[in-house]
């Protein structure tokens, strides 16, 4: 088990640099070790995902485990300690529920299954993200270190903003147009989204450019406003609903001829998945009977899992208002 063995020291490494103490690291290793454990009993080409969560998301460190194997036809049954498929002590799934502060897990036969588990350290911040819970994946083309995309969120709990930017290319450069475009959003968050981007061109001309997507939920009015320039798509997902965003065309830092906002309504219960076109467009909820109700970070991993593209940087990022955790 070297995969699990080298997922478990990431895991913890990522919790060390969190400050979690020795029993919260406990936790870390056991829920990565178990999740990656199953991945290799139960499926090929799984892939386990880590990722450290911001001060905004609660802090701590997610795992999210996804594969296309035979799926798991009684998952509730899978989920109490002493059931194994594999004669094992069956304590997989039931053990990474218990040490996590969220847990959540889809699975059907024939497509696979998606789990995510997060553990905090014992200091556990309240989060800013009052209004909405979010999942996130985003990573580099096989070939690169670095992530050319990136993402963040800032909110207030009647008002969340969201960006989503690929870098031209890859690699280094298109790092660098990322990085300095989730800089430039932070500082001007509270404006209207058209001038967001508009002050992300004004940033972003030094670099290679990039396109870039600001969206902001109005959560009291029920209004979704979107600016975007070239092509990170949008789509809010409701009941009966599919609708996609208009992002105009350009490129931000280099060609722009027009910016605008538009506004939508979001509806209760709505979704916004936003992301870079390392994914395909392609995908649909309603193939996979419950995500669209599971947390956000089950939508983003199952869409990356199954709609990836391999020649570029992805990002997936998918949102939801608060409300009960809908865990397993």
């Amino acid at each position: 088990m070297s995969a699990a063995g080298e997922v478990r020291r990431t895991a913890v490494a990522l919790a060390v640099a969190l400050g979690f103490d020795e029993e919260a690291q406990g936790r870390v290793a056991l829920v990565a070790t178990e999740a990656t454990t199953n991945l290799a009993k139960h499926a090929k080409g799984g892939e386990a995902i880590l990722r450290s969560l911001s001060v905004a998301e609660g802090g701590g460190v997610e795992v999210l485990a996804l594969d296309r194997g035979p799926g798991i036809a009684d998952l509730a049954r899978c989920l109490r300690d002493g059931f194994s498929t594999t004669g094992t002590a069956g304590a997989g799934l039931g053990a990474i529920r218990r040490q996590s502060e969220l847990f959540d897990v889809i699975s059907a036969p024939g497509i696979g299954t998606a789990l995510v588990a997060r553990v905090r350290g014992t200091s556990k911040p309240a989060s800013p993200l009052a209004a909405i819970d979010l999942g996130a994946v985003c990573l580099p083309v096989a070939s690169e270190d670095v992530c050319g995309d990136g993402w963040a969120v800032e909110a207030t709990p009647n008002r969340t903003a969201i960006l989503v930017v690929d870098g031209l290319g890859h690699g280094v450069l298109a790092a660098t147009a990322a990085s300095e475009a989730v800089r430039v959003f932070r500082q001007y968050v509270g404006s209207d989204p058209a001038d967001i981007v508009h002050a992300l061109h004004a940033a972003l001309r030094p670099t290679r450019g990039a396109a870039a997507a600001v969206a902001v939920i109005d959560h009291s009015a029920r209004v979704l406003r979107f600016a975007g320039i070239g092509n990170i798509a949008g789509t809010v997902v409701a009941l009966g609903l599919r609708q996609g965003l208009v992002s105009l065309n350009g490129t931000v830092g280099h060609s722009v001829r027009k910016v605008q906002t538009f506004d939508y309504v979001w509806p209760t219960g709505a979704r916004l998945i936003l992301h870079s076109d390392g994914l395909g467009t392609q995908w649909d909820l309603g193939r996979y009977p419950g995500l669209a109700v599971r947390h956000p970070a089950l939508v983003a991993g199952v869409l990356y899992r199954d709609f990836r593209r391999n020649r570029d940087d992805v990002t997936v990022l998918a949102v939801r208002d608060r409300e009960e955790s809908a865990e397993t």
